[in-house]
């Protein structure tokens, strides 16, 4: 009896644990809400996906803005959790909060990869698009940014390899943007819209957990919109460069 008890008690458990999570579909999609609020709505003529964080479910504490953002708030897309290399594409719109909740708000918006099930690891790029065509290089140098949860967050990556995890891209606020990743062993690439080449390399990438679930991200001030979701899976590919990485 005892063991039954302790069965229906685990199952239960496992139940209120999967319910916790509001899910949404988008055409074929399904998305698992994991510490941001959102909807499908009509959107500019296309049914989108709307999401901003969640601020009771992860505060925002401008005094500690590196304890506070770059955490696992994100749209987790459901029934693919084994993707380790390949592309995965959007199109996304990144709108500011008014009136804005921190008064360093950039748009914040893009790619989580490699999410563990318990979201205790991952990694992602998003870009700055309120930095995007600044006439200011130093601040067009912040609007692409890679980071890897829970240890190599935006400010860490500055302060140990500056510049090394992030770059340039020409994004703006208010606008449709096509962000597509390509994803192959410890390297990724970001190509914006319709260039022909990758304007953000991340050489060697830091997160243990090498597979894993698909999210779309927003972080604090941004309403995010999103559509066309794609994910392909490949096999890992040895590249020239790996090459030449593995020679220096």
């Amino acid at each position: 009896m005892r063991k039954i008890l302790l069965i229906l008690t685990l199952l239960v458990s496992a139940g209120q644990s999967f319910a916790q999570f509001k899910t949404l579909k988008l055409k074929k999609q399904t998305f698992e809400l994991h510490n941001v609020t959102g909807e499908v709505i009509k959107f500019q003529g296309d049914k989108v996906l709307r999401i901003e964080r969640d601020l009771t479910a992860i505060p925002f504490d401008s005094t500690n803005v590196e304890a506070s953002v770059d955490e696992p708030h994100y749209a987790r897309l459901v029934g693919l959790d084994d993707f380790e290399n390949g592309t995965i594409q959007v199109k996304m719109y990144s709108q500011l909060k008014v009136p804005a909740p921190y008064s360093g708000i950039a748009g914040f918006i893009g790619l989580f990869f490699h999410v563990k099930e318990d979201d205790s690891e991952l990694q992602g790029i998003y870009v700055r698009p309120k930095v995007g065509r600044s006439q200011n290089q130093l601040s067009r140098n912040h609007s692409v940014q890679y980071f890897a949860y829970p240890d190599y967050k935006f400010d860490t990556l500055r302060k140990i390899a500056p510049f090394r995890y992030e770059g340039s891209a020409p994004t703006a606020l208010n606008e449709w943007i096509t962000m597509r990743l390509e994803i192959n062993g410890e390297s990724a690439e970001m190509f914006i819209n319709d260039m022909k080449y990758s304007s953000f390399v991340v050489d060697k990438m830091l997160g243990k957990n090498k597979k894993g679930y698909v999210g779309l991200y927003v972080d604090i001030g941004t309403i995010g919109h999103f559509k066309d979701l794609k994910v392909v899976k490949r096999a890992y590919k040895k590249t020239q460069t790996t090459v030449q990485m593995n020679n220096i």
